[in-house]
């Protein structure tokens, strides 16, 4: 048996499969990029070469190297995994053509055979897909978008397709090292939710046995914390906060033009829409038009990729310094700054109460103290923020807390789980 342990994320996914004791991450080569991670996108071309209405399609760093080369004629899709549960989402068009969500997975779940070459495991026979604890959106339904999922990958042939919990499959992965039976918290943060499951496990026989307790979760990851950085840091470089006059009356610049900064590939809609063309008339009422004239730049120039890449890089690096600088060229003078973790945790803080109030729930419904929580599992690249970590030293002590393949422990999980021949307990 091979098992294919597929983690589909909404911004990154990876895939993972046995090799002999172990797994192996399956490596992706694009025109872009080589990685272990592909970032979870979709790029649409039309193309001459290929004729009639086909199209040239891409994932990853070459759709978002597609997408900002021909802003005007790519059609660009990504966080694919937040429409996965939603009732409403029936299809989008895309170059005339109507697509579903089951046949967007499919064509991504393509884009990684196709870049995964010989490394793609010949002989699957059970493909085994991670599901959040609660899907995105309003409204969701887990078992609509299980059901996509499986529409998707049934048209590849697998025989057997399995969904385990995203943070079950994590904690599955480090229970290999645990040294006597324990309950376990696994914290899952991932680019638009935070997962919280609790989990008994239990060596009988030699084998490891997971009891789940308890699970939680709440719409607030690293998406949102790129997003306090910018709106703290940048925003108010190019207007926000800022006013005009109309009629001789003062007012403020609306707020919403911001809002777009909350997905990157938003801005080079944005300038596709009405609301593009109101901005660029109130630089002419501007108290400060030269902020707004550079806030239109960005838009016009498709900068939003390489601002998100800035913005990154500086909370990578305030991860293990008390200060970093952001620089992105394009701001001009307003684009180098040095920003302080102390600054950045207070930005954040909002949302690491709301974390700290979804463990409290999870806890609660496991009816269990903290006292009783044996290890503490922390992944997903977020985990890598101080703030996020000093929660749960704060909760549960250091030595409590364990960590390791927090980019992959997921897909990792999953090959392993799907090995099983007791698979059905841990399905859900």
């Amino acid at each position: 048996m091979t098992a294919l342990g597929f983690d589909f994320g909404t911004t990154n996914t990876v895939l993972a499969a046995k090799a002999g004791d172990t797994t192996r991450s399956l490596s992706f080569t694009s025109n872009a990029e080589v990685t272990e991670s592909l970032r979870t996108c979709l790029s649409f071309m039309k193309d001459k070469d290929l004729g009639g209405l086909a199209l040239k399609v891409e994932a990853g760093a070459a759709a978002i190297s597609s997408f900002i080369e021909n802003p005007g004629e790519c059609r660009f899709l990504q966080s694919i995994k937040t429409f996965a549960a939603s009732p409403l989402f029936q299809s989008t068009i895309v170059h005339a053509r109507r697509h579903s969500f089951e046949d967007l997975l499919e064509i991504f779940t393509r884009r990684m055979m196709a870049y995964s070459g010989e490394g793609w495991p010949s002989d699957v026979t059970r493909i085994v897909a991670g599901r959040p604890v609660r899907f995105a959106g309003m409204n969701a339904d887990a078992e609509l978008a299980m059901e996509r999922y499986r529409t998707a990958l049934a048209r590849f042939g697998f025989p057997d397709v399995q969904f385990v919990m995203e943070p079950v499959a994590a904690a599955f992965y480090f229970a290999q090292n645990l040294a006597q039976d324990t309950n376990v918290l696994v914290a899952d943060f991932g680019g638009g939710t935070t997962d919280y499951s609790i989990i008994r496990f239990e060596k009988i026989a030699g084998k490891v046995k997971a009891q789940p307790i308890a699970h939680g979760g709440v719409g607030i990851a690293g998406d949102m914390f790129d997003f306090r950085i910018i709106d703290n840091v940048v925003s108010p470089q190019i207007g926000k906060g800022g006013y005009f006059r109309n009629f001789g009356k003062r007012l403020e610049i609306p707020s919403n033009y911001y809002a777009n900064f909350g997905r990157w590939n938003q801005l080079s809609i944005f300038k596709t829409l009405r609301d593009f063309q109101d901005l660029k008339s109130l630089v002419r009422q501007a108290e400060d038009p030269d902020q707004l004239e550079l806030f239109v730049d960005l838009i016009e120039h498709d900068e939003g990729y390489p601002l998100y890449q800035a913005i990154s890089k500086t909370k990578f690096a305030l991860s293990s310094q008390e200060e970093a600088e952001f620089h992105f060229e394009p701001l001009g003078r307003s684009g180098d700054r040095v920003v302080k973790r102390s600054d950045f945790e207070t930005w954040i803080a909002p949302d690491i109460a709301l974390m700290e109030k979804a463990l409290d729930e999870t806890l609660a419904e496991a009816n269990m103290p903290e006292s009783e929580v044996g290890a503490v599992f922390l992944t997903g690249g977020t985990s890598f923020v101080p703030a996020v970590r000093n929660l749960f030293s704060r909760r549960f002590g250091v030595e409590r807390i364990q960590g390791g393949g927090e980019l992959l422990s997921i897909a990792h999980g999953l090959a392993l789980i799907g090995e099983r021949d007791d698979i059905v307990d841990w399905v859900s």
